[in-house]
């Protein structure tokens, strides 16, 4: 169990990160509050290489082009979720993001070419009507912040997706160098004349909070990664939907809000649509290749792969 314990630990960091940055949203734009996370997390990173030699793995990449293409979805889809989480509740953000697996399984099919059966394809679609289902109410009512933040999370979901999809392809360079320590630098780079632009003078309580966003990111990230060391993503994947009561937890804990009707009828149909599209794709890399179950273009393309 040590790998799902991992990953819930990691998912209550990374839902207490977007809770704390919803909370400074009111205040500070989004290129203060990114810039000042990495300001914090890359010399921990650094820190932590100095006092543990060879910690965070190697720094040099035979795939540069690779790390750049992760490095700036990740750093799109953490500029988008703060801009989100500024006009949506923490659980509607969250439901819009638990497409990422479909997503994802629609870039591994396009991008990495691998086979997915036909009943994966239906689950993602009854996955994107969940999502429909939660968000129609909201959007029917005309309000245009809703509509923006919904745009905003589905762009960093998108995000999310290309950036697992690149991991996929990085399996093979292990570390944390990665995902710590070239998108902190990235970011410093990129955000820095962003917050300059619209600097407000933090008070010293604000500080200590704008700096705990790097601290609880680095915290995030290695216990993400350190679970899937331990377990592998068809025993976790499952694990992630945790967020979702963890996010209605934040929500009702720290703006009193609850999550209507349509919200959690939307939810369960996207976690179940999640569960079940997994389900279709591991039984589809389970089928042998040849007789019955074999025959035809699946079985072609599971022979090729």
């Amino acid at each position: 169990m040590k790998g799902p314990a991992l990953l819930l630990a990691g998912i209550v960091l990374f839902s207490l990160l977007d809770a704390n940055g919803k909370l400074l949203s009111g205040q500070y734009g989004v290129g203060q509050v990114i810039l000042l996370r990495h300001v914090v997390l890359v010399p921990a990173f650094l820190l932590a290489r100095l006092l543990w030699p060879g910690f965070g793995g190697p720094l040099r990449t035979r795939r540069p082009g690779l790390h750049a293409v992760r490095v700036a979805s990740m750093l799109v889809s953490s500029a988008s979720f703060f801009l989100a989480f500024r006009q949506l509740p923490l659980a509607a953000g969250y439901l819009v993001f638990f497409t990422a697996p479909l997503l994802t399984l629609a870039l591994a099919a396009l991008v990495l070419r691998e086979p997915v059966p036909r009943l994966a394809w239906v689950w993602c679609l009854v996955g994107f009507a969940g999502v429909l289902l939660a968000v129609a109410p909201r959007l029917a009512a005309g309000a245009e912040a809703p509509l923006a933040g919904y745009a905003a999370v589905a762009i960093g979901t998108l995000a999310f997706a290309v950036t697992q999809t690149v991991n996929r392809r990085l399996r093979a360079e292990p570390g944390l160098a990665g995902v710590l320590l070239w998108p902190g630098l990235a970011g410093l780079l990129i955000f820095a004349p962003l917050a300059a632009q619209n600097w407000v003078p933090p008070p010293p309580a604000d500080w200590l909070r704008l700096g705990l966003n790097g601290v609880i990111a680095g915290g995030a990230v290695v216990l993400a990664a350190a679970a899937y060391r331990h377990a592998d993503a068809a025993r976790l994947g499952p694990y992630g939907f945790v967020a979702l009561p963890v996010s209605v937890g934040l929500d009702l804990a720290l703006w009193g809000l609850w999550p209507d009707p349509a919200m959690l009828a939307g939810g369960a149909v996207v976690v179940f649509a999640c569960v079940m599209s997994e389900r279709a794709r591991q039984a589809g890399l389970a089928r042998p290749p040849d007789g019955p179950a074999g025959g035809g273009r699946s079985g072609r393309l599971l022979r090729k792969a």
